[in-house]
């Protein structure tokens, strides 16, 4: 069932309706899809958050144990609620293992009060998990695009209609305009907003009070770290990790700032692949403006087969931060040298 007017997509998210077994979001804007994931999880269970109610399962989870999707969604919730089941899914390579998985949902073979969410990146149309969630009456599928600048500007609006503020005509599609397409970057970069004005403030800002929050970069030591490790700058690399350690940051937020560097050049060179160009592939993904020539840079060297090798090894340090007594600063500065010295090899 392929939901697409707005009012329909916002009636299901709130509540999906008897019969309705699972959904499938998914979208090249991963924080849209996720922002939609997670309001539909509130709707289907009291407790989304509740390890006894709800499994998460990623695309690591999947490759290592294909059967465990079905044993999540054959569990009963020990506390009661109904069960759901979360999937994130951003690797194409394990689609036939989810879909395998709806499939036996759908038909009935497990847990029928179970729920069950599939998260994925753009999927393509003839692919075995559109087809077969599309034409199953028990199963939604959204597909989340990137928003335009009337979207942004609506969201804009409300997020800061809370905290008692109001920009003006000038100052509002001054913002909409240099905010990335990517809603979860978005979010961030309007709660900046609202921190640089102050909340509370109740009044209208002009273009010119804004004018300095524009230049200020969004970027932290965490992002700085990641594009010079990817850009093959060893030394830079390590300057950003100390002002890393002085910030109080461990070894598990510099993996993941790596992990979500490689997934922008990820995006961004699917979406060259597409006809998009470089430039406007790196606003996409949420690049800020002072990185772009760098990003446009990287992507034009990592190639795909890199990337994936490099992300394998993300998830191998991801791991191994959080088992007990790890020396996950160590693990995570060894990975990010390692990132750089791979940069270097591919000419960068």
């Amino acid at each position: 069932m392929i939901l697409n007017r707005r009012q329909d997509i916002e009636r299901f998210l709130s509540a999906p309706g008897p019969g309705v077994m699972a959904a499938v979001i998914h979208g090249r804007d991963m924080g849209v899809v996720r922002e939609r994931a997670a309001q539909l999880a509130g709707s289907v269970t009291e407790r989304p958050d509740d390890p006894f109610d709800v499994a998460r399962l990623t695309s690591g989870d999947l490759a290592m144990d294909p059967g465990g999707l079905e044993r999540e969604l054959a569990a009963i919730s020990m506390m009661g609620g109904r069960r759901l089941v979360r999937l994130r899914l951003d690797d194409a390579g394990l689609e036939r293992h989810a879909c395998e998985g709806l499939e036996r949902h759908l038909a009935g073979a497990l847990n029928p009060e179970a729920f069950l969410i599939i998260e994925a990146g753009a999927l393509r149309r003839d692919g075995s998990l559109l087809k077969l969630a599309s034409a199953a009456p028990g199963c939604g599928v959204i597909a989340c695009y990137e928003d335009d600048p009337g979207d942004l500007a609506r969201m804009i609006r409300e997020a800061i209609a809370k905290e008692g503020l109001v920009l003006d005509g000038p100052a509002l599609q001054a913002l909409a305009s240099r905010l990335p397409g990517d809603r979860g970057v978005a979010r961030q970069e309007i709660e900046r907003l609202i921190l640089f004005l102050g909340p509370g403030r109740r009044s209208v800002v002009t273009l010119n009070e804004l004018e300095p929050f524009l230049g200020v970069e969004p970027e932290t030591s965490l992002t700085e770290a990641a594009l010079h490790a990817f850009g093959g700058r060893p030394a830079a690399t390590q300057a950003e990790l100390r002002r890393v350690a002085l910030e109080g940051d461990a070894g598990v937020p510099v993996v993941r700032a790596l992990g979500t560097h490689a997934m922008r050049l990820r995006r961004a060179r699917s979406l060259q692949a597409a006809g998009t160009s470089a430039p406007a592939a790196a606003k996409s993904v949420g690049v800020f403006w002072k990185a772009e020539r760098e990003f446009v840079r990287q992507s034009g060297a990592w190639r795909e087969d890199s990337l994936a090798s490099v992300q394998a090894d993300i998830l191998a340090a991801d791991s191994a931060c959080k088992q007990s007594g790890a020396p996950d600063r160590l693990i995570a500065e060894r990975l990010a040298f390692d990132v750089s010295a791979f940069a270097r090899r591919l000419g960068l």
